[in-house]
């Protein structure tokens, strides 16, 4: 079978989309959501878009299928695909002003065609109508995802501000909260250079950062856990065959012993630590090597962040950024593109089209 050549624009805007625009004033609307196995939409019909009188005219039920199945196609790392056919079984009329509720997944996975099926049904999970379609894959998605560790993936700050306290108090030097707030997400040595003077020499910084650290491990060691919505988030991006990288200031030991108590090699195609580039956060240069590594190009990379510095960073790179509130305030990330209190309020649909 020969795809279809389409002429199609490379910037595949949804901004007027029938199904899914947020600007456009006589459609529906939609606003689809992954559960890391189907894409899912609510939708409540009103009276222009019945056929008969109360019922919802059939082209529109199956827009509502054909706009889901999309999404859960976007979930498996496919851009955009071209409708080779489609057959939808009408079980009973569709009411207006009722909610209905559609779901749609992706059944097989070819390297050139895909296959889904999907169910529009009412609240009370009565069947409105059901269908099987095959899609030409005219376009994979690009989309690449680079995580943070720390109070991203981790909620370890409060090991490393007891570590941080330890190692100064040690120097006579007090290190307070307000001060592990302002630098958490930078490198070590910018941290140090940031206390004790731009002008220490490179030994004193590393002998203080290797104490610093070797504290971090001792105290954190049995006691690494995930932060909510981490996992599920990873898996479903793995999953969705998108590429992933670990981007993280911290030394590579503090990453291994992460990596080792919660399995988190399985997810990245590249793992990188701050001693891999020259400069800490706020530069851009991590997450330039990632996407380098990575074969990405910035603009295609989102960036899950939880600092100021990181935030900074991602745009830094012309990058798009999610910053999570786990150790700062909405406020103090403005600069990202989206703030969330949680990974567990983020899918990947939001991840992808709304970041």
């Amino acid at each position: 079978m020969e795809i279809p050549k389409l002429d199609v624009s490379e910037d595949l805007s949804l901004r007027l989309c029938f199904a899914c625009g947020e600007d456009n004033p006589i459609g529906l609307k939609l606003k689809p959501v992954y559960d890391g196995e189907k894409a899912r939409a609510e939708f409540t019909a009103g009276e222009l878009y019945q056929g008969w009188k109360n019922v919802i005219h059939g082209g529109i039920v199956y827009t509502l299928l054909d706009e889901i199945t999309a999404y859960a196609m976007l979930c498996h790392g496919i851009d955009f695909g071209v409708t080779a056919k489609s057959e939808v079984r009408f079980k009973r009329p569709a009411p207006t002003g009722e909610l209905i509720q559609i779901s749609a997944w992706v059944t097989k996975l070819a390297k050139r065609l895909v296959q889904t099926s999907g169910l529009v049904t009412l609240e009370d999970g009565t069947i409105i109508a059901e269908g099987d379609s095959l899609f030409y894959i005219w376009r994979r998605s690009k989309k690449t995802f680079l995580w943070d560790m720390d109070g991203v993936i981790t909620d370890s700050g409060s090991f490393h501000l007891a570590a941080w306290q330890e190692t100064f108090d040690k120097r006579e030097i007090k290190f307070s909260k307000d001060n592990f707030t302002k630098f958490f997400g930078t490198r070590n040595d910018f941290i140090i250079r940031s206390v004790l003077g731009r002008e220490l020499p490179q030994e004193d910084v590393a002998t203080i950062a290797e104490e610093k650290e070797e504290t971090f491990r001792r105290k954190i060691r049995g006691n690494i856990k995930p932060l909510p919505g981490v996992m599920k988030l990873l898996d479903t991006i793995k999953q969705g065959n998108f590429k992933l990288a670990l981007a993280s200031s911290a030394p590579k030991e503090n990453i291994d012993l992460v990596n080792s108590e919660l399995n988190l090699e399985r997810y990245f195609d590249y793992i990188i630590s701050g001693k891999e580039v020259a400069e800490s956060k706020p530069s851009p240069q991590i997450y330039l090597l990632a996407a380098e590594k990575l074969g990405a190009e910035p603009k295609d990379c989102v960036v899950i962040e939880d600092s100021p510095f990181g935030v900074k960073a991602a745009k830094a790179a012309g990058m798009k950024c999610l910053a999570v509130t786990n150790t700062h305030s909405e406020e103090e990330l403005q600069e990202a593109d989206r703030v969330a209190d949680s990974l567990e309020d983020i899918d990947l649909i939001t991840l992808i089209r709304r970041v």
